[in-house]
């Protein structure tokens, strides 16, 4: 949403093709898990009294509408895309089967799932892990608004300390929020690779997809 209190900022989905653009004339394979908190927030709704179900149902459609925003930019862009849903919608997008999904890979499209697993209860963290594990990718990248993991809130703390690098474990164990438990110890239990930056400096993406050590946190065992 950019620095809009709501919605798709028109400028950010633009610069976030452009980004995604850079890893994908890499030759990356890359699949792309799309969150919908700019729309609504499943676990906000809640909150509010909302029935849990409904209230994820509804962010789980939030992160289609952002999923096809994305994809309409970056093939305006030149990058063949894919959106893949976890909920059947076939007049809009494909739905999502873990061979045809390596397949588009195999061909270079850059591959949206949206969605989330599909199932209540489960945050986009949780499902990026998932899809991850489901493809066989080499490292999970987390694009943000924060700069890495820090070993309490930033927000709160002024003294926070910047973590370059963590374990599974400390994240758990000192329950750091960069990201969902459940997603964190299925990552752990697969060896999954986690790496948090922000996505707001122009270039974080490619310079972290290409390993460059002064970008973000990483997490592994």
């Amino acid at each position: 949403m950019g620095e809009q209190s709501y919605g798709i900022s028109p400028e950010m989905i633009r610069f976030v093709a452009d980004e995604v653009r850079s890893i994908v004339d890499l030759g990356v394979q890359l699949g792309i898990v799309v969150g919908g908190g700019n729309i609504f927030r499943g676990l906000a709704g809640s909150s509010q009294g909302m029935d849990r179900v409904s209230a994820d149902h509804m962010g789980m459609l939030a992160t289609v509408i952002n999923s096809l925003a994305l994809q309409d930019s970056l093939e305006k862009k030149g990058v063949q895309t894919r959106v893949m849903t976890a909920l059947s919608m076939h007049a809009m997008a494909e739905p999502y089967i873990r061979r045809r999904a390596l397949r588009h890979l195999e061909k270079g499209r850059a591959v949206i799932l949206a969605a989330g697993t599909g199932n209540p209860y489960f945050t986009t963290d949780t499902a990026a892990v998932l899809r991850a594990q489901e493809i066989h990718a080499e490292i999970l990248f987390k694009a943000t608004k924060v700069d890495g993991v820090y070993d309490s809130d930033p927000e709160i703390n002024n003294d926070a300390t910047f973590l370059k690098k963590t374990t599974y474990m400390e994240v758990l164990e000192k329950q750091l929020h960069v990201m969902d438990m459940t997603a964190v110890s299925l990552a752990m239990g697969n060896k999954l690779p986690l790496a948090v930056f922000s996505m707001k400096e122009k270039g974080n993406i490619r310079k972290v997809v290409c390993g460059e050590g002064d970008v973000g946190t990483w997490i592994d065992s």
